[in-house]
């Protein structure tokens, strides 16, 4: 996968020969466009627009979690991604979330995206998305992303391990950093810091010159036209929902009743049930210690566990919204530092004498990464010793 650009699915895309012509840190100046306009996508994150929000309130559902409930197979994170049209749903997923809400057909939460009257502005604004550009951070991204594939494919010794091990960039954020799939005043310090050692500028500011001089250069014009745009996105949304309406109707209407209940990997684990006239209740440890950091402090909150949790595990004050608006501050999380987490999930990690709430994700290597929003943060998990990481095991909202 040497020097090869990465798609938001983690596909490997084709690579242009190794140029020579560059200095260091800058992509090939040859062949420069005096036109310096950057095409942006507003709407770039939104690549499934779906009628999921609609169904459920139309059967009073007034709140994903509602719905959630009725899917203990289906993680709350990912319900929430497919219902925001983050990601594509799968036709099996699909087909879960009507059983959930009664409907005969699972299509029915699909939109005809190729009708003319569809608006993906209308669809986003009705759901009270904001897509009010920062131009400018939206323009350097776009701009970042140009840089980094030119800088990547004139150096063929830029692998994914590479980036990983010495510069600190796991593939997942490569990815987002060569689609612009992030406004460039979103990166956090560290990722900015390995960007500008990758591109040999000293820090944000002056990266971000050195992309407009670029950019006024014409440097980069011919990698900016292969960043996917509006077009693109549509074109592989008709495709996907197409398909998805021919896997739907090869599938049988029932589901087996073992794809509505929790999977092995995340249903809460059997253990011993209590004597009779046994009340566990668990105290709710919990304050805000600071960058979305939680100090396991018990407060005067007691709780009464869900059944089968297990013997270990701790009740959790989520304190602050640091997963975004899917998980709120006065969340409860019950803790089971006995299992480890699973994509899809939620974790707490160790830090010191603190403790973080992470959403789990993987990359196309099966990587595990943890993820926060307030602060942002990424981290692989792979190396963390096992004592350090818990499995969150269910959510409580009160």
């Amino acid at each position: 996968m040497n020097g090869q650009t990465i798609d938001p699915d983690g596909n490997a895309a084709a690579r242009r020969p190794r140029r020579t012509d560059r200095t260091a840190g800058s992509p090939p100046v040859r062949n420069r466009s005096t036109d310096t306009s950057v095409p942006i996508d507003p709407y770039r994150t939104i690549v499934f627009p779906n009628r999921v929000r609609e169904q459920r309130r139309r059967i009073g559902l007034e709140t994903l979690l509602t719905l959630a409930e009725r899917l203990p197979a289906l993680p709350y994170i990912r319900l929430s991604k497919i219902e925001r049209g983050e990601t594509f749903a799968r036709a099996t997923e699909l087909r879960m979330i009507a059983t959930a809400i009664g409907l005969d057909d699972a299509a029915a939460l699909l939109i005809d995206v190729e009708d003319p009257d569809f608006s993906i502005a209308l669809w986003a604004g009705s759901r009270g998305e904001k897509h009010a550009l920062n131009r400018e951070s939206e323009e350097l991204a776009m701009l970042l992303a140009a840089a980094f594939r030119a800088r990547r494919t004139d150096d063929p010794s830029l692998t994914l391990a590479r980036l990983q091990t010495e510069y600190g960039l796991p593939s997942v954020i490569v990815s987002r950093i060569e689609n612009a799939l992030k406004p460039f005043d979103r990166w956090n310090v560290e990722t900015i810091t390995s960007i500008c050692a990758l591109l040999g500028t000293p820090d944000r500011a002056a990266l971000a010159a050195h992309l407009r001089m670029l950019r006024d250069q014409g440097a980069l014009t011919e990698w900016l036209a292969r960043i996917a745009g509006a077009r693109e996105r549509e074109d592989r949304t008709r495709e996907r929902i197409r398909t998805l309406r021919q896997e739907l109707a090869r599938m049988p209407f029932h589901l087996p009743a073992q794809m509505m209940a929790p999977t092995k990997a995340t249903a809460a684990p059997m253990t011993t049930a209590p004597v009779a006239g046994e009340h566990r209740l668990l105290t709710v440890l919990g304050v805000p210690a600071g960058d979305g950091v939680i100090e396991p402090f018990p407060g005067p909150q007691r709780i009464a566990p869900p059944p089968q949790t297990g013997p270990n595990s701790y009740a959790l004050h989520m304190c602050r919204a640091s997963l975004g608006p899917i998980i709120p501050g006065h969340a409860v999380l019950i803790v089971d530092p006995d299992r480890s987490p699973v994509q899809g999930g939620l974790a707490v990690l160790r830090e010191g004498k603190g403790l973080r709430v992470l959403s789990i994700t993987t990359d196309r290597n099966g990587s595990l990464y943890g993820n926060s929003v307030n602060p942002e943060r990424e981290i692989a998990l792979d190396m963390v010793p096992p004592a350090d990481l818990a499995m969150v095991t269910a959510v409580l909202f009160g």
